[in-house]
């Protein structure tokens, strides 16, 4: 049997600007072109945030790089892209998302066993300065205990 390649294209900032509250899994509303160049790897969740237009959650900035074999019908690589999530969970999250401070961020795309482009948002609020400070000596402390721990 042939293996599928496991594409996962994180955001590697949202962790350290912002703390991470609930996650949800959305589908993505994509064009064949776009779908393509996902499974190649070549997105970036790094600028993306999301919004609300009506009852409808989308995300913005979200960078999907054209297709290299695609034709006239490429699509453009900074759109708007529509998220698949319940009534319920839509409300929920337009509900936090009132509350001052909080906000929803793209956090993983990936592509599931059946060949589908999910990304995973999380609602989140944002670090101030001294809380990334703390993040960051929390992440060097750890690194040196596990460097202390795998040399005795």
């Amino acid at each position: 049997m042939q293996e599928k390649n496991i594409i996962e294209i994180r955001n590697k900032r949202a962790g350290y600007e912002y703390f991470l509250i609930d996650t949800y899994t959305a589908g993505i509303v994509l064009t064949g072109t776009e779908i393509k160049s996902i499974r190649d790897g070549k997105a970036n969740l790094a600028d993306a945030y999301c919004i609300f237009r009506g009852n409808e959650l989308f995300v913005s900035e979200m960078h999907i790089s054209e297709y290299r074999f695609g034709s006239y019908l490429n699509h453009p690589a900074k759109r708007d892209r529509k998220l698949l999530l319940t009534k319920r969970e839509l409300h929920k999250l337009q509900n936090k998302v009132k509350e001052k401070g909080f906000t929803i961020i793209p956090v993983m795309l990936f592509v599931n066993t059946k060949g589908l482009a999910k990304l995973e948002i999380a609602l989140a609020k944002g670090k101030k300065f001294y809380d990334k400070r703390d993040s960051i000596k929390e992440r060097d402390t750890k690194r040196e205990l596990d460097r202390f721990n795998g040399r005795y």
